[in-house]
């Protein structure tokens, strides 16, 4: 005897909330329609119907067309973004390691101890400290 097997759909239910920030998103120009679909797993005609509702810019009877060239553009200029900012990150760290090597070596050769030591006074000029 065969069993009757079925693909069973899973439908999905997204909250007001939620489909206006996919919307938002999609309005200030962080994510393209694409990207949102691949971000979140959303069929794109899901996101569209979405921004044809709740878009404050959309106009009724109005078709929103995305260029791929500008999306991909969008992406290219994110990626290279991305990259500076790493390279100036590691440029920074490059130099905070310099820095520590430079305190570690003076405290040790010159027996300056440059890092800040919290149990100390501070220093009040030239007035005599009391002890209390």
């Amino acid at each position: 005897m065969k069993a009757n097997i079925r693909k069973i759909q899973k439908q999905r239910r997204y909250t007001t909330d939620f489909k206006k920030q996919i919307v938002k998103d999609f309005e200030s120009g962080k994510f393209s329609v694409l990207q949102l679909e691949k971000l979140h797993g959303i069929n794109n005609a899901s996101i569209y119907k979405w921004i044809y509702k709740y878009s404050k810019f959309n106009e009724k009877d109005y078709r929103i067309i995305e260029m791929k060239k500008s999306s991909s553009k969008k992406v290219k200029d994110l990626e290279k973004k991305v990259k500076e900012l790493e390279r100036i990150v590691g440029s920074k760290q490059l130099m905070i390691d310099y820095l520590e090597k430079m305190m570690e070596i003076a405290k040790d050769e010159l027996d300056i101890d440059i890092k800040k030591n919290y149990g100390t006074r501070p220093s009040i000029g030239s007035k005599k400290i009391e002890d209390k």
